[in-house]
């Protein structure tokens, strides 16, 4: 049950969004300036510029606020780093040790020495005969002492140690004094070598004789290992400390950062970088603020222009979201584009599209709308802004005259030479051009992106617009040509199977298109609706009398009721075929509203005389309707009543033919058929007016040659 009660709200409320027509356009709206913020945020926040170290800058830049130079003010720490010292910890036990070490060797050198002095004695006392051999007694004590050394002398090196005590108490005080003077200058890692050669320096001018000398540097080098161990925790938190403690440097307001054209330098550009005015750098928030704020004043001012210029739209979800989807998808486009260069920005597609899909009016202020985004894309840039707002103008001119598809390819044509020119004189006009190699490349590159713009915007048009159309139900004026085709298979039937209501057609369009042209209807659309407007004849083309070619009225053996049923059943059965052969909407429409709720005075007036008045209903002679919703359907039901009646007048005089015109308008708009059609009286007398004119070409009075005056003409033709 709850299940059920979920699914029923769900369904009531998706249904009660069907039904809103301002739900369904605020969603659009939101959602379509959620998307071109997105995509504005991503491409041009913070990023003003697409700039790179070793490129000229494409203008002057001032920094536009004040903010920390962070290239300068970490060349100032990182040289405050540098000139902290390197921390040692200092190890007081190397010292000892190795004065403990002097210390022992010398005691047991001279203890060595005492006990050999000893032996010799006890010898002595004893009475021994023998006398003992003194090169064996010095040869022991000199293997004894060679124990004692860190690594084998000679004999006759260690025999220098036989020596006097003082002298080796000398040499030990000296060299202890040596000693500690190194390892208190400290002895770093990998120092080794050069404290052993300042300790052999320091041995060197010793009071003693070479071999005692030789002895003391062999004993102290083994001696020498580092007693400064680097603290990399203490170095780091002094470096750190000496770091903080620099003040940053500040790019102040106004400060000229590059001039336009000059390299851009590593410096200048984390300058820039600072200042948030290169693409994909830090957020700017109080930019992206400005831009939701500028989005806001767009999208209103927008929306108040088309409330009144393109209501139609305005009032269409549907439309709006074509026109929301044309908008993206040149957008995106035009982003694209804008890494390689911002010449190729090809906003021509969405003008041209626009102007296809909806007309010029709308495509004027989308085209105005794109140059503002092109600006924010390039950031500001004039030189891409004139040339997007240039091919904009330009292909409206061109779309707007169109006649045939051929004429996209061609506005594709026009816009890439209108970009040329203008990329030319903006060149001209800022001295860009010179004989330089780097400078002909440049502008080489630039020409061939404008020409290259003009060709996309076609191409990438020429390839959406038969989609949009069919997935849209938009009837275009491509749409429309192609509809007007005489081998269109409508046009190829009713040819055939009611050749009368064919040139009735034709006659009529030629009549509507003048009329709507005269006031500013679309020309293009009341044609081809007047090719259309009969196409419910099909179904029983004989009981028409243009069709009766052998003479025989069908109608003259049915009643005047059937009859007004089967004549009166032509709009809603052209309505039927438009739908099964999948005619535009506005074509199906023109089919089902040409006739209004006229009086079908023919057949009425004929019950009248078979039966009394009275029993006779008015409304029941009458088309089922609607009437015309469009200025162009009720210019053709003005041009089909009128064709009707001026070709049933006997002797179609100027006279008799405007009389008939104007009888033929005033008794349409006495009876109320233009009231929902926005047709004005002025228009209704321009309309008459225009077809009087095409009327008093086909019936102008002819003169009467005389017999022999025409022989001669004719005479003198051969």
């Amino acid at each position: 049950m709850g299940k059920k009660t979920l699914f029923s709200e769900f369904f009531d409320r998706s249904k009660s969004f069907k039904d809103n027509i301002r739900l369904q356009k605020l969603v659009l709206v939101v959602g379509l300036f959620i998307t071109v913020y997105l995509i504005l945020a991503f491409v041009s926040m913070p990023a003003r510029l697409d700039l790179s170290v070793g490129r000229p800058s494409p203008r002057t830049i001032y920094a536009p606020r004040d903010t920390e130079d962070s290239y300068k003010t970490e060349q100032k720490r990182k040289e405050a780093a540098e000139e902290v010292r390197d921390v040692y910890d200092y190890d007081p036990a190397v010292l000892d040790e190795a004065l403990s070490e002097i210390d022992v060797f010398f005691d047991r050198v001279i203890k060595i020495k005492d006990e050999e002095v000893e032996l010799a004695e006890e010898a002595e006392e004893a009475g021994e005969a023998e006398e003992i051999d003194e090169e064996l007694k010095t040869a022991a004590r000199v293997e004894k002492l060679q124990t004692l050394l860190p690594e084998e002398l000679s004999e006759e090196t260690v025999a220098a140690l036989l020596t006097s005590e003082s002298t080796l108490r000398d040499l030990q005080g000296r060299l202890n004094n040596t000693l500690k003077e190194l390892f208190e200058d400290g002895i770093k890692e990998n120092e080794e070598d050069q404290a052993k050669k300042k300790l052999a320096e320091e041995i060197a001018p010793y009071p003693f004789s070479a071999n005692l000398k030789q002895i003391a540097e062999v004993l102290g080098i083994s001696l020498i290992e580092p007693n400064l161990h680097y603290n990399e925790e203490a170095t780091e938190q002094n470096r750190e400390l000496a770091r903080q403690q620099v003040d940053p440097v500040i790019i102040m307001r106004n400060t000229l950062i590059v001039s336009e054209g000059e390299l851009i330098s590593e410096h200048q550009m984390s300058q820039l970088e600072d200042l948030g005015l290169i693409r994909g750098q830090r957020a700017d928030y109080p930019a992206f603020i400005g831009l939701f704020l500028l989005l806001v004043i767009l999208f209103a001012l927008v929306g108040i222009y088309m409330s009144i210029f393109v209501r139609d739209v305005f009032t269409s979800p549907r439309l709006l979201l074509l026109m929301g989807i044309v908008f993206v998808i040149t957008l995106l486009f035009c982003v694209a584009a804008s890494f390689f260069s911002g010449y190729l920005i090809p906003v021509a597609i969405g003008v041209i599209l626009i102007t296809v899909l909806f007309g010029y009016k709308l495509a004027l202020i989308i085209n105005l709308v794109l140059i503002l985004m092109v600006g924010l894309i390039t950031g500001g840039d004039f030189s891409f802004m004139f040339v997007a707002i240039a091919g904009g103008l330009v292909s409206i001119y061109v779309v707007s005259r169109l006649s045939q598809r051929n004429d996209l390819a061609r506005a594709g044509f026009y816009v890439a030479v209108t970009n040329a020119v203008v990329i030319l004189s903006a060149y001209l006009f800022f001295g860009h051009v010179s004989l330089e190699y780097d400078s002909l490349l440049n502008f080489s590159y630039s020409m061939m992106a404008g020409v290259g713009n003009g060709i996309l915007s076609s191409v990438v048009a020429i390839g959406f617009l038969p989609y949009l159309e069919n997935f849209f139900g938009v009837t275009t004026a491509i749409t429309l040509l192609e509809m007007s085709n005489p081998n269109h298979p409508l046009l190829r039937e009713m040819l055939m199977k009611a050749p009368g209501t064919y040139y009735h057609s034709m006659m009529v369009s030629n009549l509507a298109e003048t009329a709507a042209d005269s006031v500013n209807a679309n020309t293009l659309l009341t044609r081809v609706g007047a090719y259309y407007h009969d196409i419910g004849k099909l179904k029983r083309p004989y009981f028409f009398s243009e069709n009766q070619l052998s003479g025989d009225n069908p109608h003259s053996k049915l009643s005047p009721n059937l009859s007004t049923l089967i004549i009166g059943a032509h709009p809603k059965d052209g309505v039927e075929i438009g739908k099964k052969h999948r005619l535009p909407d506005p074509i199906v429409d023109i089919a089902g509203q040409h006739h209004g709720t006229s009086m079908i005075s023919f057949f009425f007036q004929k019950a009248l005389e078979n039966n009394c008045r009275e029993e006779v209903s008015a409304d029941k002679y009458r088309y089922e309707g609607p009437k015309p919703q469009t200025k162009e359907s009720a210019i053709i039901m003005l041009a089909d009543a009128v064709e009707a009646g001026v070709r049933s007048l006997s002797k179609p005089t100027s006279n008799r033919v405007e009389t008939m015109v104007r009888r033929v308008i005033k008794e349409k708009l006495e009876d109320g058929q233009l009231d929902q059609s926005d047709l004005t009286l002025k228009e209704i007398d321009q309309i008459a007016e225009s077809f009087v004119h095409i009327f008093s070409g086909i019936y102008h009075q002819r003169i009467e040659y005389p017999e022999k005056v025409l022989k001669a003409e004719l005479e003198k033709g051969k």
